[in-house]
């Protein structure tokens, strides 16, 4: 029998769904949550509306980092994009 997805695990994997990198039974589980939870419903569209607002930031990578970043902040990024697959 399969387990009801929680919050918690929803947004563990939310970049991974909205990227369309899920299997097709998580797919399914994800969209029954959505189903079921408002509040993941909402946080999903706050995330979506984050995203395209960073976006909108700098259209194009070949841009500069604004000089205003904190140096932390574009580590960070940097490190978690390096791990990525």
């Amino acid at each position: 029998m399969e387990t009801m997805l929680t919050c918690r695990e929803f947004v563990d994997f939310l970049a991974e769904y909205l990227e369309g990198r899920l299997s097709e039974d998580q797919l399914s589980r994800f969209n029954d949550h959505l189903a079921r939870c408002p509040s993941c419903v909402s946080y999903t569209r706050s995330y979506q509306d984050t995203v395209r607002r960073g976006k909108s930031v700098l259209p194009r990578r070949e841009e500069p980092v604004p000089g205003d970043v904190p140096e932390d902040l574009v580590r960070a990024i940097l490190a978690v994009r390096d791990r990525r697959p």
